[in-house]
Parts: C-alpha cells; sequence; structure tokens
C-alpha cells in the first residue's frame, strides 16, 4: 500500500471475503515490513467477521508466524484508548450507558402511569412488551439522529393521519415529554446514543492525529449513519482505506441511479453517495486487492444474480446461465419438518470431504433449531449464530414454571408442569420425586379439575383414597395416602412465593430474589444442593446474570401485585439469547444472514426461502405510519429487504449452494421468496426444472436414509385372539360396543387397555352424568319410600341440598355450580314432581344396585354385569326399570333393530332377580328419565311402546341376541373388528386411534345413526 493506492475497492460475490481480505493485507504489508500489518487497524461488521479474519489470515499465512493487525467490530470502539489520546468532544461518549433491562422497565412504568390512551389500561407484562417496542423505536431515532423533540412536529389532529395514528402520538408524549428527563436523572445516555458517540469520538481522533498504521474499513454497508462517517473518515485518512462487500460494477447507470430501497446494491449506492464516491472509482479486488484467484463460476453466478435481482431487463447470456446452474440445487420440500431433514443431511453429507465445510444460512431461527436437532441425531452438534432464546433454556422454563405453579396456587396443570421438570426434585432423590408425581399424575388428577389450593388437593387424595379402599385396594389406598405428606412438603418449599403472590403488592427485586430461592429449594435433591443443579449450564451465567440485573434494575417499579409477577418475568426474559461456549462442530456452521455476509464454506444451504421469512415481512411500524417516518427521516421498513437481499446474493455465489423452502408452514400455503420467483423468470422454465429436479433427489436421499415406506392404506382392524384370552364377562353398557365395534372390547378386555381421563378436564356431559346419578342415588337414599310433608316442595329443596352437598366440600369441579346448576334446578323441580306422581302408585325398590347374570353358552358361563339406576314395583308386583339419561336416549330405530339393549337387559336381570333388593318377578315397563334441563326439565320416554313392542318381547329379543353374540364370539376365526355394521358408528370411541380409524374409516358405508 503505497503511493496513490486506491481509497475504495469492493471484493466481488463468491470470493472468500476474509480470505481475499486477508491475502491482500499480507502482499501489500507483510513483505516490506514486518511490524506494517501489526501496525495496521481492521473494523469488521461483527464479533464473528473478527474471528473469520483471524482465522483466514492462518490459513494466509500457511503456518508462517505473522504479528498480526489489530482488529475489532465497528461498533466496540476502545473508550480507554480515546481517553489517552485525549480524542476532542468525547465527553457524551463516555457517559454511563443505561442498562437494556433498566431502560424497559423505566418506560414499563411511563407505560403504566400515562394517561389519555388507551395502553394506560396496560398490565405489567403488557407494559414490558410495549416498553420493548418503545425502546427499539428510542434506537432508531438515535440511530437516525432525529431529536426526540421531531416527533412534536407530528401532530395528532393532522387531518391527513388516522385517528389511531393520533392515539399513538398522543401516547409518544412519553419519550418526548418523559424520557429525556428521566435520563437525565439516570445520568445515562440510550445505547444507540453512546455507540454513535463513541463513533463520532473516532472520527474525530484520527482525523485530528491520523494513526501511523494503515486502517482499514471492511465488510459494512455503511447502513447506520454513524457507521457511514466512520467509513468516510478511514476513506480520507493518508494510510486508509474502505473495502465494500459485493458492490455490483456492471448495473447500468441510469438503473444504479433510480435503484429502490428494495434492491440489494441500495446500501451501498447510499454509502458511496455518503462519502462522495463515484462507483467508477471502486477498484475491483480481482484486479487490484492481491486475493485467492476468483473460482471460475464467480463472475457468471454474480452476473445471473444481479440481473435476477435488479430487474432491470438484462438477461444473462446462455453460458452465464449455465454456468451459473454448475453446483446450484432447488429443493422444494412440502414441510419445514422436510425441508430441515434434507438441510441436516447435506451438512452431514458435507463432512464426508475430507476439510469440507457447509452452513446453513437463514433468518428462520425454527429451522436452525430443527436442522441443530436432526444434526443431535448423528451426535453433531452445530453453533446457531443466533444462539438459543434464553427463555427457552431448561433453568429458565424451570423458572418460569415455578412462578406459574405458585401463582396458580398449586393448579393441576402447573404444578405437574413445574413437578415433571428434570431439574424438579424437592428435597429427595430424583426417581423417589418422579414417583410420586407419577402417582399423582395417574391416580389422583386425571378428570374433572380440582380447585386452586393445597386443601382442595389434599381433600382429593382423601377422596380417591377411599374410593379405592371402598373397592378392596388397600395397597393402591396406602399409596395415594402417601402423595398428602409430600405435597405438604413441596408446598411449604413453594410457601414463601405463593404467600408473596396472593398478599400485598411487592417491589419486584424482592420478587424476583424470592422467586429464585424458592426454585433453588425445589431443585434440590437429597445429595445436591438447589443452586448446583439450577446454575450450571450455558444458561447459568446470563439466567443469573439477568436475575441479578432485574433485582438491581427494578428501583423505582411499582410494587406488583403478585399474581402479575410471572408474566412480567416472561416479558423481561423474552428477546435475549444464550450461545454455547465450545462443544461445537468446527467444519458446520448454522449462519444468519449478517453473520454470513463476509464468510466462506464450501456448501452454502440457503434456506427458509418463503416471502415473509427471507426475505423479511416490511410489516408496519406500531408507532410510525410510512409518511409519519418520512416526515422525520426515518428509513421506511423496506430497507431492510435491500439489505436482505445483498446478504442472499453474497450467498449465492459460493460454489455449492442449495436454495430450500417449504410449501406449507403451520399447515399454511407459503409463496416463495421473490428473490427465487425472480431468479426463475431469469433462468427460464428448463433450466429452473433441472434444478428441482437435483433437488427432488434430496428428498429421495432423506426417505432412504430415514428408511421412510410409502403410505399404505391400512386395513380395517379385526385381531382374532384366542379364546381363552377373549372375555367372559361384560356390563350392560358394553353389549352395545360389542355389537358396533368389537375392536373396542378387544382393546379394553384382552390388550387391558384403559384411557386416561385429561388432567384438570372441563367438566363435560360424563361429569354432568354422574353428577345427576349421584345426586338421585342420595336422594332415594334420604326417601327410600313415600311422600313426606310438604311434597314437591320438601323433594326439591332434598335435591338441592344434596347437589350442594356433592359439589361443596371436595372442589373437585369448581365450575359445575356456574355451569350446571341453572338446569339442575331445572331438573330438581321436575324429579320433585314426577317423584310425587309416580309414588301415588309405584313403590321404589331400589336404587343404583347391582347385579350378576350368568348365561350358559356353548363355550361356557358368560357373566352379564349391569347397574340399574332404579327399579320401582307396581301394586300387582310388576317391576319397572328406569335409566337416567343426561343425553339423548337412544332413538327408536335402534330401539326395534336391536342396537339398544342396555334397558331391556337389566330388564331381564330383574326378572332373573339378580340385583340386590329386588326379588324376581316381570317387568311391565321400561322408561329412559330423559333429565335434560331447560324449560320442561326432563320427559318419560318408554321404550318398548314407543317403538311398537310389547316389554316381554323386547326383553327375551336381546336376552337371545345377547346369546348369539355370545355364540359368534366363542368361535376363534370371529375377529374383534372395528365397526363392522356399514352405517353404525359409536358415538363415542376411546380407541379410534389405536384402530387408525382415520386411515379407513370412510368406506364404512355411512356415519350411523337412523337410517
Amino acid at each position: 500500500m503505497t503511493g496513490a493506492a486506491p481509497r475504495l475497492y469492493t471484493i466481488a460475490p463468491g470470493v472468500p471475503f476474509v480470505d481475499a481480505l486477508a491475502a491482500g493485507m499480507v502482499a501489500r504489508l507483510g513483505d516490506d515490513d514486518p511490524f506494517a500489518l501489526a501496525r495496521a487497524t481492521v473494523l469488521l461488521p461483527t464479533r464473528r467477521a473478527v474471528r473469520s479474519l483471524r482465522e483466514a489470515f492462518a490459513r494466509v499465512s500457511g503456518g508462517r508466524a505473522l504479528l498480526l493487525p489489530r482488529m475489532m467490530p465497528l461498533g466496540d470502539i476502545d473508550e480507554d484508548e480515546l481517553i489517552v489520546i485525549n480524542a476532542p468532544d468525547t465527553d457524551a461518549a463516555f457517559q454511563p450507558v443505561i442498562g437494556g433491562l433498566r431502560r424497559q422497565l423505566l418506560l414499563a412504568r411511563l407505560v403504566l402511569s400515562f394517561g389519555g390512551a388507551r395502553w394506560s389500561e396496560a398490565d405489567p407484562a403488557q407494559a414490558a412488551e410495549l416498553a420493548a417496542e418503545l425502546a427499539r423505536l428510542l434506537d432508531s431515532l438515535e440511530t437516525e439522529r432525529v431529536e426526540f423533540s421531531a416527533l412534536e412536529s407530528l401532530s395528532p389532529d393532522d387531518e391527513n393521519l388516522a385517528r389511531h395514528w393520533g392515539d399513538v402520538l398522543t401516547f409518544l408524549r412519553i419519550i418526548t415529554e418523559h424520557w429525556p428527563g428521566h435520563l437525565k436523572e439516570e445520568g445515562a445516555i440510550g445505547p444507540a446514543a453512546h455507540r454513535d458517540a463513541l463513533l463520532a469520538a473516532r472520527a474525530r481522533a484520527w482525523t485530528a492525529a491520523p494513526p501511523s498504521g494503515w486502517v482499514v474499513a471492511a465488510g459494512s454497508t455503511g447502513s447506520i449513519p454513524a457507521t457511514a462517517d466512520l467509513l468516510a473518515c478511514v476513506a480520507g485518512l493518508p494510510q486508509g482505506c474502505v473495502v465494500l462487500p459485493g458492490l455490483d460494477l456492471d448495473t447500468p447507470a441510469a438503473t444504479w441511479a433510480e435503484l429502490p430501497e428494495t434492491h440489494a446494491q441500495f446500501g451501498l449506492a447510499r454509502l458511496l453517495e455518503h462519502l462522495g464516491a463515484d462507483r467508477a472509482a471502486v477498484r475491483d479486488g480481482h484486479e487490484d486487492w492481491p486475493s485467492p484467484t476468483a473460482p471460475a463460476h464467480a463472475a457468471p453466478r454474480a452476473r445471473v444474480i444481479g440481473a435476477a435481482l435488479s430487474g432491470d431487463g438484462r438477461t444473462p447470456v446462455d453460458a452465464d446461465m449455465t454456468d451459473a446452474c454448475a453446483g446450484l440445487t432447488w429443493v422444494e420440500c412440502p414441510a419445514p419438518a422436510d425441508e430441515a431433514a434434507v438441510i441436516a443431511l447435506a451438512l452431514r453429507g458435507a463432512l464426508e470431504k475430507p476439510e469440507a465445510t457447509a452452513a446453513l444460512v437463514t433468518p428462520d431461527r425454527d429451522l436452525a433449531r430443527r436442522v441443530a436437532a436432526r444434526l443431535k441425531r448423528w451426535d453433531i452438534a452445530v453453533d446457531d449464530s443466533a444462539g438459543r432464546p434464553l427463555a427457552a433454556t431448561p433453568a429458565a422454563t424451570f423458572l418460569r414454571l415455578v412462578g406459574e405453579m405458585a401463582s396458580g396456587r398449586l393448579a393441576a396443570v402447573p404444578l405437574l408442569a413445574c413437578l415433571k421438570h428434570p431439574l424438579a426434585a424437592g428435597g429427595l432423590a430424583r426417581k423417589v420425586h418422579l414417583d410420586r408425581v407419577r402417582d399423582l399424575d395417574r391416580l389422583v388428577l386425571r378428570g374433572p379439575a380440582t380447585g386452586p389450593g393445597l386443601e382442595s388437593l389434599l381433600a382429593r387424595i382423601k377422596l380417591t383414597a377411599e374410593g379405592v379402599a371402598q373397592r378392596g385396594n388397600l395397597e393402591r389406598a396406602a399409596q395415594i395416602e402417601a402423595l398428602a405428606p409430600w405435597l405438604e412438603a413441596i408446598a411449604a418449599l413453594v410457601a414463601p412465593l405463593s404467600e408473596m403472590m396472593r398478599g400485598r403488592p411487592h417491589d419486584v427485586a424482592t420478587l424476583a430474589r424470592t422467586h429464585a430461592a424458592v426454585a433453588e429449594a425445589l431443585a434440590a435433591t437429597d445429595d445436591t444442593p438447589g443452586a448446583s443443579r439450577l446454575w450450571c449450564g450455558d444458561e447459568a451465567e446470563p439466567l443469573a446474570g439477568f436475575i441479578s440485573d432485574l433485582a438491581a434494575s427494578a428501583a423505582g417499579f411499582p410494587p406488583l401485585r403478585g399474581r402479575d409477577y410471572p408474566a412480567l418475568f416472561h416479558a423481561l426474559l423474552s428477546g435475549r439469547v444464550v450461545r454455547p461456549r465450545f462443544g461445537r462442530h468446527p467444519r458446520l456452521h448454522i449462519w444468519g444472514p449478517l453473520e454470513a455476509r463476509l464468510q466462506h464454506a464450501d456448501v452454502m444451504i440457503l434456506g427458509g426461502l418463503n416471502e415473509g421469512t427471507w426475505p423479511p415481512d416490511a410489516g408496519n411500524d406500531p408507532w410510525m405510519s410510512r409518511p409519519m417516518r418520512k416526515s422525520l427521516g426515518l428509513p421506511l421498513p423496506e430497507r431492510r429487504i435491500g439489505l436482505a437481499a445483498h446478504d442472499f446474493a453474497q450467498a449465492f455465489c459460493a460454489g455449492q449452494v442449495i436454495l430450500t423452502r417449504a410449501h406449507r408452514v403451520g399447515g399454511t400455503p407459503t409463496v416463495p421468496s421473490r428473490w427465487l420467483q425472480r431468479l426463475a423468470n431469469t433462468l427460464g422454465d428448463e433450466r429452473t426444472g433441472a434444478l428441482k429436479r437435483a433437488g427432488a433427489a434430496w428428498l429421495k436421499r432423506v426417505e432412504a436414509a430415514e428408511h421412510r415406506l410409502p403410505p399404505v392404506l391400512s386395513a380395517r382392524p379385526a385381531p382374532a385372539p384366542a379364546l381363552a384370552l377373549r372375555p367372559r364377562r361384560l356390563s350392560v353398557t358394553e353389549i352395545e360396543t360389542w355389537q358396533i365395534n368389537p375392536y373396542a372390547i378387544y382393546a379394553r378386555h384382552v390388550l387391558r387397555l384403559s384411557p386416561l381421563d385429561p388432567i384438570a378436564a372441563d367438566p363435560g356431559a360424563a361429569e354432568r352424568g354422574s353428577f345427576i346419578h349421584d345426586v338421585m342415588e342420595k336422594f332415594h337414599q334420604r326417601f327410600p319410600k313415600g311422600v313426606p310433608d310438604g311434597g314437591a316442595a320438601t323433594f326439591f329443596a332434598a335435591l338441592c341440598e344434596i347437589a350442594t352437598e356433592i359439589l361443596g366440600p371436595s372442589g373437585i369441579a369448581p365450575g359445575l355450580r356456574a355451569i350446571w346448576w341453572p338446569r339442575f334446578v331445572d331438573i330438581a323441580g321436575w324429579v320433585a314432581a314426577e317423584e310425587v306422581r309416580r309414588r301415588a302408585t309405584l313403590r321404589p325398590l331400589a336404587a343404583e344396585t347391582t347385579g350378576r347374570l350368568r348365561i350358559e353358552a356353548k363355550g361356557g358361563i358368560f357373566t352379564l354385569t349391569g347397574r340399574a339406576d332404579r327399579v320401582d314395583a307396581h301394586d300387582d308386583g310388576r317391576l319397572e326399570i328406569v335409566d337416567y339419561k343426561t343425553g339423548a336416549p337412544p332413538t327408536q330405530t335402534d330401539q326395534k333393530r336391536g342396537f339398544a339393549p342396555q334397558l331391556p337387559l337389566l330388564a331381564a336381570m330383574a326378572e332373573a332377580g339378580v340385583f340386590e333388593g329386588v326379588r324376581p318377578a316381570a317387568v311391565a315397563d321400561m322408561a329412559y328419565w330423559h333429565l335434560k334441563g331447560g324449560v320442561d326439565g326432563g320427559e318419560v320416554r318408554r321404550f318398548a311402546r314407543e317403538a311398537g313392542i310389547e316389554t316381554a318381547d323386547a326383553v327375551a329379543a336381546a336376552l337371545d341376541g345377547l346369546r348369539q353374540l355370545i355364540d359368534l364370539f366363542d368361535k376363534v376365526e370371529t375377529p374383534y373388528a372395528a365397526y363392522p355394521v356399514p352405517g353404525r358408528m359409536p358415538r363415542f370411541d376411546d380407541y379410534d386411534h389405536l384402530a387408525r380409524a382415520p386411515e379407513w374409516a370412510t368406506d364404512t358405508g355411512g356415519e350411523g345413526g337412523d337410517e
């Protein structure tokens, strides 16, 4: 670098940028003076670029020792150095910077205290999210050097603004009227203002006293005004130059002068204008900067992508397009999972070649995480440059779950979610703790939700244990009872935070410290302190730092209600990332577009190429409309698209490139990136089709690697177990299932699979039916016969009292009263009146009585079990069977065709005298009590009469049909098929997923029901 060396250079796309930069500096500085390189300073856009340039110097030197130049990111200016060199006007640069969390909390406090706008009603978590958006606006204003007071020039009453923009401007008085005063009180400045002040101070220092060594600013597009100023300073130094990344020297001048903000070269064109330089003055690095020889594909690939992205009508020659397609693959994937599989396989394949490198470049962090997870299958750990969200790390997740459990007062779902976390132990050995949690989950908390609080949980445990003990399983009952002291111990550990959640408001710092202490207590095992388990791993330091920063930064924030703390904690934690320190693969990488700008890999995979992802959706600024941004001098959101297009073009010019996208994301069809569409238009259908066919081969490789089989339409399952395995005992309610879905009987009684109820389920039809049956059972126990004084009124009062008793003490279903009580009152009124009318001619015999009927069959004795809701007697001794239905009773068609056998089979059991408290007698009538609520309350639906058949005939037909069914399944060749009767489907089926019903059920001939 002697004499009249060019001041502006560019290194073309396709040439490894950092290798070319290192080679040029070594060639121009390293030969004449061995210390000249060490005196040089190199400014780069990112820390990753600094590391990459350091590695490039090692490659270029070929193992020869070098004194490397000073390398630093553009944003990391050394304040101490500015003091040493006595840089002029540096007072602003030395002001302390307000911390990010402190700024967010101060802005959130302003949001909460602001009046006159709808945002004033935000809760603390929403205020924190709004504060984060306000902080971004502040950074944007400071970056673009717009004074806060300029917002006052935008009038809320401007007729050209929509009304809601007026509300926004009113809200932004937080910035214009209040924020400057808060900054003054803090004695600090914003981070963007601090960065700009440091950059400006550096420029002034170098202008006043140029450094003795060379200064090279490389790889920046100068999108930040302060950075552009520093680049202008470097370009003007006696020993300084600027190396631009991928400047297009071929675009016609007329097109160059009219580039839109979305163009890939717009940022560089704007920078050249700021530097006062003409594009013709920029020297191509291939010619003037000693660097590695450009690959043969580089120039044609750059011309093709330049023409595609310019949209100026240029069509590259066929030779260029042919050369550009060499090493290029285009993969269209059905879904993100397939895209991740293709990318992971391509990355792994690159390792087969010694010393080869590969990188995924994508702004889609979900895709990056999917690929990283895929690579772990082969024990390959890849460093994602964007890091991992701190909120998604195990320790942060545990802290969040602890807060939600305490806030939810040990409600079932947050309780289990927290206690099942790998860090939870509660002072016990991890295995012992997990056994307790599984017992609590499986044996206690399944079914309707319990009420909140420890007392409700303990009541549920007691009731469950009593019920199990009554059924004779004393060992299981003791296992359930053992959960009570364990839960009390867990509640004692959580108590400090739970009490703060329910008590008076507390300051955030106290909540944060208590939160961390409770989490440590819950994480402790019998031999390891909780702190040792909680604060470990890559996330330990940033998470502990966040807790400490939160406690320190919350000064002045208004006292917080405990129930608002978990959401605020999560809102403040969002956006923070953690990056692994070591253990990642040296030859595989996952980069964001900015990190990839100066990087090089032998295989570059450009993933997530869907519109709205890459390029990102310009979206709408929540604070400024486009006219408002233009009026203030802020860049439009579309400028981001131009910067993204430049990064895409840089990566596209690598040697081997794989372009990937998914047709659907989250079940929603996607649109290919505009860059892919323009590239397809430039290449033409034939070349594009060839690239996609090459991409289809990758999908086939994935199928082969994962041993995927082509989808085969599943046949209807029809297992035929040995006779010894077939059930010899079923209940009357299961007989209908046996008729229309034998597979469910097979799953329950042969495979012995029982469905688990949901955790904390919302009360549904089954719970409502059980509740009504429990009320009716206790009602008959209280009034076994006759009509008391007061008649229907006494019956009604008793029914309501019993219902209250059932719903009250256990807290099993706290929503039952609000949801069902009005309907139950209607039912109780109808039942009270019906009981008075009925007991005038009928005598109650039994309620909720059980029995067993032995049936002689060819294969041996078959036992039919049943539970009759109610059995009454006529004066002549004949019986009447009543079944309570809270849902719709069987249709007349089902009754005639024998698909509603429950009630007539109960009648057959009553006639046989198998029910406790009921002597053998003929059944005169069978009826459903349809307890539906509403205006009517209920109605009596006669079984046989409405079906047009005699009761005796219905009973005989049901019993005969059962015998035929028993004999049929006593044949070994009879399968337990799923849905064997055309047009007849079960209303509810717990085993349809096991039978894979959706794969074949459309061929059953109908949806069931009346014909």
